[in-house]
């Protein structure tokens, strides 16, 4: 479902929320990606040189050299709005954060970013532009030359492949309850470490997994495949381990598949 954004920088303004040196303002979620719904929220992201001073902004933690970033939301028309106010020093960090250098370092993907970095990093090929259309394509540039898809993507398939082995071991001591537990678990990390692969992030936001299965249209993992595991359509109570190891194979074989 597609929604309007025409009137919301003039409606951003009037509030006075869209500080001077503003460099870009960019919706993200599910209304820039096309998965909104009629009560969806308008969620935006905005970037400044200089910590905005917005009355009622709450603070969230980030682990940065400026610790913090400022939300603050509202209701208008039916609908919630939010905006979360980042600096460009931030992104410069983040970016820094997801370098080849530090990647071919070593440093742990598990533990590279907090999540709040990573929606960020991953909204920015996403986000619809609405002020700043230069800033965001820079920036979607540069974050195409970093590591930031190989330290996703590592991420993924060493949780997948942790929980291939869970549900292997669990298998072998007739826990046959785990076991299923244990390869939904190697079946979602999987997904997303191909999906990754191919550039189409959103692993910390499990919800629209389907979606981007389906936007990604990849012929290693059909949508029809994907779906009857992931809605357990063919699971027979009776044999719970025959199940469990046709979605082991899979987990394996996307593994083969994917690219970092």
């Amino acid at each position: 479902m597609k929604l309007d954004l025409s009137g919301c920088i003039d409606e951003l303004r009037r509030r006075g929320l869209v500080p001077d040196d503003t460099l870009a303002v960019f919706n993200v979620g599910s209304v820039a990606r096309g998965w909104a719904n009629p009560s969806s929220d308008f969620d935006f992201y905005l970037v400044s040189r200089t910590v905005p001073g917005i009355e009622g902004a709450r603070t969230v933690p980030v682990p940065l050299a400026h610790e913090t970033i400022s939300t603050f939301d509202f209701p208008f028309e039916d609908r919630r709005w939010e905006v979360a106010y980042w600096l460009d020093s931030q992104v410069d960090q983040m970016l820094a954060k997801v370098s080849w250098s530090e990647f071919d370092a070593g440093v742990s993907s598990l533990k590279v970013m907090v999540d709040t970095e990573e929606l960020f990093l991953e909204r920015i090929s996403t986000g619809m532009p609405l002020l700043g259309e230069d800033w965001v394509q820079r920036r979607r540039a540069e974050l195409d030359d970093t590591a930031y898809k190989a330290f996703v993507t590592t991420r993924s398939l060493a949780e997948a492949d942790g929980n291939v082995e869970d549900a292997l071991g669990m298998l072998d001591v007739g826990d046959l309850v785990s076991a299923v537990m244990a390869a939904r678990k190697a079946l979602g990390h999987a997904t997303d470490a191909v999906l990754e692969g191919s550039g189409n992030y959103g692993s910390r936001t499990p919800k629209w997994r389907a979606r981007r299965v389906k936007e990604a249209d990849l012929d290693v993992l059909p949508f029809k495949t994907f779906w009857a595991l992931e809605t357990m359509a063919d699971y027979d109570e009776a044999d719970p381990a025959e199940w469990v190891r046709r979605v082991v194979k899979l987990c394996k074989d996307l593994s083969i598949e994917v690219e970092i």
